[in-house]
């Protein structure tokens, strides 16, 4: 199993960013293709952004591409989201997800994910 901490949320100005980071502990991070969801209020949870297990590869819904940039460092077991310009409408529960994975790709899909971590509030500002 692998434990998940996100961390970074807050209150911010639109056209402002923040940089949000999941920390994982357990088993072998490298293991793992990772993904951002987010979940508002009254809204189901939806992708946000994907990297591989080896980071080679990344994914980001039409909403969040050019603006936020998803990351992760495997010696220092984080993946990370960038998020500039950010708008009213990206406040949400930010969400990291874990799957396990022998292959190098991306994965976007919600029922994709084993493990979750407890979420970050982002909540933007007009």
């Amino acid at each position: 199993q692998v434990q998940l901490v996100e961390s970074g949320g807050g209150l911010v100005q639109a056209g402002g960013s923040l940089r949000l980071s999941c920390a994982a502990s357990g088993r072998t991070f490298s293991d793992y293709a990772m993904g951002w969801f987010r979940q508002a209020p009254g809204k189901e949870r939806e992708f946000v952004a994907a990297i591989s297990k080896s980071g080679g590869r990344t994914d980001y819904s039409d909403s969040v591409k050019v603006r936020f940039t998803i990351s992760r460092d495997n010696a220092k077991n984080t993946v990370y989201l960038q998020m500039n310009s950010l708008k009213p409408e990206d406040t949400a529960v930010y969400y990291c997800g874990a799957k396990t994975t022998e292959y190098l790709t991306v994965y976007t899909r919600l029922k994709s994910y084993d493990y979750w971590g407890q979420g970050t509030q982002v909540t933007v500002s007009s």
